[in-house]
């Protein structure tokens, strides 16, 4: 797919109803999904357009907190915002007190999303310690709770995105997805590793074979970590029977690679690689919507973390990323990009 038939949505008002759930893959067991993970700071509404319009079959937003959404805070507001182009999307949610998961998969609710994830996977410090995130395996009970309460609180489906366990003591995955499923739970998604593991590590590819071959686990399992080539999607899809798999850091600066997977899926081989003026205008497509999306000062902020990746293994690539950090003007980044991309002597490193 060449990227100039990609077009973002400015954004707009949500006035439309949520999908049908035989129209959302990753509620299906069998059809192979592949999604956008939600990453803090990364997947707003701009870039889950662009991976949607290049193969992501759902999309979900960045997290969001509970606490924030039910004191209406305007950024909380802002990051729940997406456009029809996006859909199946859910929304995801974390927090660590009943009351506020419950009102916050009400104000959820009504912005009309397809989806209602639940984030009980973060292994970041700030989070765990208000008892969210992954804080909730170390108390299935709390995580049981949690759960129910939110599915209860809306009719639209909900789904969950957790880790193996909190350490490799407390390793109990296929308890909590027969758990989760008994609430109504209708999709579960797994970083394969613990919570103790961080990024560190690989993740533990194996323990989705165990989890699909659960005893009475019917609803669909997602893999997530360590999935950053069409050979893995495929291996993962083809050795372990998983429903879906859920890139998250691959997608950033990459947003072809829901393309590539599904092309190597249907044909068996490998598209060749974007060209450097490939990726220097999808780039620059990209923090055009950033901009339009968030205004110029935070939009330049939100692509900082984008422009590596785009950058990766091109010969003076640092040098460029280092100009384009300095500016805060989305001029200046779009003359450095454009103008880099027509040099006909910069070619990727071997």
């Amino acid at each position: 797919m060449n990227h100039r038939q990609i077009h973002i949505t400015p954004k707009g008002n949500l006035q439309h109803t949520p999908l049908s759930e035989s129209c959302i893959p990753v509620l299906q067991t069998g059809n192979r999904s592949v999604i956008l993970a939600p990453m803090e700071d990364v997947s707003d509404s701009p870039f889950r357009q662009m991976c949607r319009n290049l193969g992501a079959d759902v999309v979900y937003t960045e997290f969001i907190s509970s606490e924030a959404l039910i004191r209406d805070s305007e950024a909380s507001r802002h990051k729940m915002a997406f456009e029809e182009a996006e859909r199946p999307l859910g929304i995801q949610i974390f927090g660590g007190r009943e009351e506020a998961m419950h009102g916050a998969a009400k104000v959820a609710e009504a912005n009309r999303p397809d989806l209602v994830d639940i984030n009980f996977g973060c292994p970041v410090y700030k989070i765990v310690k208000k008892n969210a995130g992954s804080a909730c395996l170390r108390d299935l009970g709390m995580m049981e709770r949690m759960a129910g309460t939110v599915v209860d609180a809306t009719p639209l489906p909900v789904t969950v995105k957790t880790r193996l366990g909190w350490d490799d003591n407390t390793i109990r995955i296929r308890e909590v997805a027969l758990m989760l499923q008994s609430v109504g739970v209708r999709s579960l998604t797994v970083h394969a590793r613990t919570r103790s593991q961080g990024y560190k590590g690989e993740a533990r590819w194996e323990y989705f074979k165990y989890l699909k071959e659960t005893p009475g686990l019917e609803i669909p399992v997602i893999a997530n970590g360590d999935i950053t080539t069409p050979e893995h999607a495929r291996y993962l899809f083809e050795e372990t029977g998983v429903d879906g798999v859920m890139l998250g850091r691959a997608a950033i600066g990459n947003p072809w690679i829901f393309r590539d997977i599904k092309h190597y899926m249907e044909y068996g081989e490998l598209l060749p690689p974007p060209t450097i003026q490939e990726r220097m205008e999808m780039c620059a497509d990209q923090l055009r919507a950033s901009v339009a999306h968030h205004g110029e000062r935070f939009g330049v902020i939100m692509m900082k973390k984008h422009y590596g990746n785009y950058i990766k293994g091109i010969r003076n690539g640092k040098h460029l990323r280092m100009e384009i950090m300095e500016k805060d003007r989305m001029e200046d980044i779009l003359e450095l990009l454009l103008n880099f991309s027509e040099n006909p002597e910069i070619q990727v490193a071997v």
